[in-house]
């Protein structure tokens, strides 16, 4: 855990939210200022900053981040009708929280995207 990081303080207990999946390596709860019907971060348990300290051997980690993200979509009954999954790297690229998360949004026709 990384002191001050309001996502491990998540992960440790230390602040509420709405968990809708856990497992020995991942979270994912409820976004508290969604942009969508469905807006869910996923996170790992453990504190990478962003996508640019991702290392070779997280890859495994990396790919399972997305497989969640496909079943939650799933679950939250999105899936058939489509969803954005995005992943802000950096304060350039919107990151605003320092800890790798994935946003999975949907429920709604959302605007164009870049393909």
């Amino acid at each position: 855990m990384t002191e001050g990081c309001i996502f491990c303080r998540i992960v440790a207990g230390e602040v509420p939210c709405d968990i809708v999946y856990q497992d020995e390596d991942f979270l994912s709860f409820r976004d508290i200022s969604p942009q969508a019907p469905t807006h869910l971060l996923i996170i790992p348990k453990i504190h990478i900053v962003s996508l640019a300290q991702l290392t070779e051997e997280q890859q495994e980690l990396a790919g399972r981040l997305v497989i969640i993200a496909k079943k939650l979509a799933e679950k939250e009954g999105i899936a058939e009708r489509g969803y954005r999954l995005v992943m802000n790297c950096g304060s350039e690229g919107g990151q605003l929280v320092p800890h790798l998360h994935l946003h999975l949004i949907g429920g709604r026709k959302l605007g164009d995207g870049l393909g």
